[in-house]
């Protein structure tokens, strides 16, 4: 074997990591939110996740993304450890998936039909498929469809790449003695692990030994412990990617590891005691790529029945590999446990981190309106310092989320995702520095209730009557935002606009009863300028309601026009006037003579 062959090997390797990293990421971006709402079905009944853990691994093509998704929702705290166990070893069969797929390579036949399921045949098409859809379609859905077709193509060529370089080390005497030492079990897992462990994919690995099979060198002795060592070094992936995480977290991958070493030691010891009595005369036959497959699906599934009823022995011996400290003193408690739900670890599966910016930004949202309904009140009922403190608590939360959410957005915002989830990350890029803004003028009106109090002043009950129509219209303003974007309503957005320029009309006249109140005396100085910054303060909340709303509908409609989008709309006729007259008549002033 020449430095040639080595260099083809290396090449085809590279070729194929890079062939699974397009396939998976396309593969991702097809299923979209809908591995989020799998994740939230997952149940106590260990059967079902395991089923869970298999469908998405089966669909990812990567067990490695499976199990950093689940090291991410448990330090999140949006699962629990044992939930996690069946996933872990449903995540071991979904990867035989690759095995299969890598096995069709070597199917041999004279009719022509049969020939065309080999993946030499029908993965050129795939390419040139792939390359016409990311070239001429304008469908982001077709563009990923392309990239998942040339994905595979790219891993088949590597595999092809893979089998020709080994061709030459059917005369090479070295490397059968190499082998011989491989047969060895202890020897031979360890191989396997090391090797997966540094090319950090067990498709990979196997795809490796299915290329290697192809020179009718390997036997079923030697590829035995290769493969289930494989499935040990694999675990390095979760190892790494639960550095720096809850210690919950950290026994995601201890029972990863725990999980597939005693699979290991148990099969292996089972098979050569078994061995030793009986004498198993296969072991020296050569394997093709479907054994090789069948082997590691043979492995995968028995060690999940053997152990999925110790599932609990599993989690308590993760607890004694990570021990909980005698002083546990997390930060991320401090800030809001919503707040650890934007991990790291999901930004390698872009919808699911996508899903959880939505689930903080909901939270936010809520907190934003809590906290605008919590001014008001202060307002209309006796001062309560306890009140006041919660409103300006919560903007310094709002603050904090603002702060964590924007980050993990903009690092989101580099990687390639689904065309839905790209709007949905720029509707909550463009809506958080308002929900901030909101939960400012919040706290700006508990600072007037504040000094209100502070200088034993009370506006009158014609101001308060009026401020309560304003109030109310602001809160319905709020409830409109809030609910367009939690739920991505639409139609609660195209509300705001309306509901915002009748809130302009309030603030005009009140305003103007202000000025008059002061020249006839009825108000002094320093209440009037009270007065002026709490209706300020509503209007600018109502303002920045608008800009969520219009921000929502511009995101949805690809445009970010603000200025000619709102020309339009009050501009558009007799359906912006109908709802602008709905809401006057919902939120109307008392007239000056009831006063």
């Amino acid at each position: 074997m020449t430095i040639f062959n080595v260099l083809t090997m290396l090449g085809g390797l590279a070729l194929f990591l890079y062939g699974m990293s397009t396939m998976s990421a396309g593969l991702e971006k097809m299923a979209g939110g809908k591995l989020e709402s799998i994740f939230e079905k997952l149940t106590s009944n260990p059967m079902k996740s395991v089923g869970l853990g298999t469908l998405i691994t089966a669909v990812l093509q990567s067990s490695s993304a499976t199990t950093v998704m689940l090291v991410g929702f448990v330090n999140a705290g949006l699962m629990q450890l044992h939930q996690a166990i069946g996933v872990i070893m449903g995540a071991n069969i979904g990867t035989t998936v690759t095995a299969w797929i890598l096995s069709l390579s070597g199917i041999e036949s004279d009719n022509i039909f049969v020939s065309l399921l080999k993946p030499q045949s029908f993965s050129p098409v795939f390419a040139l498929v792939g390359v016409v859809l990311i070239m001429m379609s304008k469908s982001d859905k077709k563009k990923t469809v392309g990239s998942i077709l040339i994905g595979f193509a790219i891993l088949m060529f590597g595999m092809q790449f893979m089998s020709s370089s080994v061709e030459p080390l059917k005369e090479s005497e070295r490397f059968r003695e190499l082998l011989i030492v491989f047969s060895n079990p202890v020897f031979g897992v360890l191989a396997g692990a090391v090797l997966t462990a540094v090319i950090q994919s067990s498709a990979a690995a196997i795809g490796m030994l299915q290329a290697l099979s192809s020179s009718g060198l390997v036997n079923f002795g030697t590829a035995l412990p290769i493969l289930l060592g494989q499935n040990i070094g694999t675990c390095i992936t979760a190892i790494l990617s639960s550095i720096g995480t809850s210690k919950n977290a950290k026994r995601v991958a201890a029972v990863h590891l725990s999980f597939n070493i005693i699979g290991t030691v148990l099969f292996l010891t089972v098979f050569y005691t078994l061995h030793a009595f009986i004498s198993f005369p296969f072991l020296e036959n050569t394997v093709d790529e479907k054994t090789i497959a069948l082997v590691h699906t043979v492995f995968n599934v028995s060690t999940t029945l053997v152990l999925l009823p110790f599932s609990k022995a599993l989690e308590k011996l993760a607890f004694m590999i990570i021990k909980d400290g005698e002083h546990e003193d997390d930060a991320d408690e401090k800030v809001g446990d919503k707040l650890k739900q934007l991990d790291d670890r999901f930004l390698r599966t872009p919808s699911v981190a996508v899903e959880q910016s939505r689930m903080v930004m909901s939270s936010m949202a809520n907190i934003t309106k809590k906290s605008v309904f919590c001014a008001c009140e202060l307002l209309f009922n006796e001062y309560d310092e306890e009140k006041v403190n919660e409103v300006i608590g919560l903007e310094r939360l709002v603050d904090k989320y603002e702060d964590g959410l924007g980050t993990y957005l903009v690092k989101l915002s580099a990687n390639e995702m689904a065309y839905k989830d790209s709007h949905t990350v720029n509707t909550l890029l463009h809506s958080i520095s308002d929900l901030e803004r909101i939960s400012d003028h919040a706290r700006n009106i508990a600072k007037v209730v504040v000094e209100m109090h502070d200088k034993e002043i009370m506006l009158s009950d014609n101001a308060l009557t009026e401020l309560r129509v304003m109030c109310d219209a602001v809160n319905t303003a709020m409830d409109f935002t809030i609910t367009a974007l939690i739920d991505n309503d639409l139609y609660a957005a195209y509300e705001v606009e309306p509901l915002e320029e009748v809130v302009d009309q309030i603030h005009t006249k009140l305003k103007s009863r202000h000025v008059k109140r002061l020249q006839a005396g009825k108000c002094t100085i320093e209440l009037g300028f009270i007065f002026t910054d709490i209706l300020t303060a509503l209007e600018r909340i109502s303002d920045h309601c608008s800009n969520v709303a219009v921000c929502m509908v511009q995101v949805n409609d690809d445009n970010f026009e603000t200025h000619e989008y709102l020309r339009t709309v009050k501009t558009s006729g007799a359906e912006f006037d109908t709802e602008v007259e709905k809401f006057q008549k919902q939120f109307v002033l008392p007239k000056k003579d009831e006063q």
